[in-house]
């Protein structure tokens, strides 16, 4: 009866024991990659933002019949691009993500991606629904307000995030030197 007893207190003591390890693939608290919204791409493949983990992303919102800010933010991207090794350019996943989601459909998102030369494989173009734009935004802090029906007033911020999906650099404004940008990235992807 003892033994039995002994027997009964390991199996509850031992059986009870909490690990304190924590799984090699859980996210941290701060990762975009706790959201669960899906996406369409460029190609009309449904994703969700977890599904660019593992590499640096810069990402920026926009919308592809913006006349103003969108087209500088555009050529912000392409900069940022140019001044990455080559040889690290499979490391990057540089996205787009769309704050028109009526109006930007998949087909135009892969149009205006070869139109301005974003074709490559490390390019992504996002379409959401209106909610998943929001919550996006918000995580993001870009703030953006539809004005008239094919124009938005928006934030200007290229965002860098770590392999992990947590923040790690914005880079706010229009045509601004992106010299901190760039180490940062350098800096990230080879940790």
């Amino acid at each position: 009866m003892k033994n039995t007893i002994l027997i009964f207190i390991a199996i509850t003591l031992f059986g009870c024991k909490k690990t304190t390890t924590t799984p090699t693939n859980s996210i941290s608290q701060e990762s975009i990659f706790n959201l669960t919204s899906k996406w369409k791409t460029q190609d009309n493949k449904t994703i969700e933002i977890k599904d660019l983990r593992g590499k640096v992303t810069v990402m920026v919102m926009i919308y592809t019949s913006c006349k103003a800010a969108c087209p500088r933010l555009v050529a912000d991207m392409r900069d940022i691009e140019s001044k990455m090794p080559k040889d690290k350019l499979t490391d990057l996943n540089f996205v787009l993500v769309s704050i028109d989601p009526e109006v930007d459909t998949p087909e135009r998102l892969k149009t205006f991606a070869k139109d301005n030369l974003m074709d490559a494989p490390h390019w992504t173009f996002l379409q959401g629904t209106k909610t998943t734009v929001q919550e996006f935004a918000n995580v993001l802090a870009v703030k953006y307000k539809q004005i008239a029906p094919l124009d938005f007033s928006h934030s200007n911020i290229i965002s860098i995030f770590n392999k992990e999906g947590e923040l790690i650099h914005q880079q706010e404004g229009l045509g601004v030197n992106n010299k901190e940008t760039i180490e940062k990235i350098i800096e990230t992807i080879n940790k």
